[in-house]
């Protein structure tokens, strides 16, 4: 094999294009959505919308990472948590391609590419990532999440699924 085609197959490889299409798709409706919410819905203007007795839609700008840890309120700060989203991002894009994967590497982190990308697009856009969704049940809330993070989770989970099952192939 060439060193040329060596090269790029670190870029791009058997699984690469279902990748990239989860991938965008991902971006696309989890932009979309944060739009819709923001823009047409106007939820920073309602409040809290309880839907269920479980479900609330709220607006949470969210400076930090999960859980709202490593908070940052600078510019700079966003701008570093960018650089990093996009730095695990080609990581996971060169690993899935190095590795050859499978269908379903490529699907979960087609899903956490996208998450992140995502996540990044609202730290440049709004200074912090725009979450949403807001379970609770009997006393207990869990964190407020978006779109982008149950990509994430789901990816994650598609990943362990994998490593459990051995489907690289």
């Amino acid at each position: 094999m060439s060193e040329v085609a060596e090269s790029r197959s670190v870029v791009w490889s058997r699984w690469a294009l279902l990748a990239l299409v989860v991938l965008v798709a991902t971006v696309a409706v989890d932009q979309a959505h944060k739009f819709w919410m923001l823009e047409i819905y106007g939820i920073e203007a309602k409040g809290r919308v309880e839907i269920t007795p479980f479900l609330d839609l709220v607006f949470v700008k969210n400076i930090g990472v999960s859980y709202s840890l490593f908070n940052q309120e600078s510019a700079e700060g966003q701008y570093m948590l960018v650089a990093f989203a996009v730095l695990a991002s080609a990581c996971l894009w060169f690993w899935l391609n190095w590795s050859k994967g499978s269908r379903l590497m490529a699907v979960s982190l087609g899903l956490i590419i996208g998450g992140a990308i995502g996540n990044a697009i609202d730290r440049l856009r709004i200074g912090g990532v725009a979450d949403f969704i807001s379970l609770h049940a009997f006393g207990f809330h869990w964190y407020v999440f978006n779109v982008a993070d149950v990509a994430i989770v789901a990816g994650v989970i598609g990943l362990l699924y994998e490593s459990f099952r051995g489907e690289s192939h």
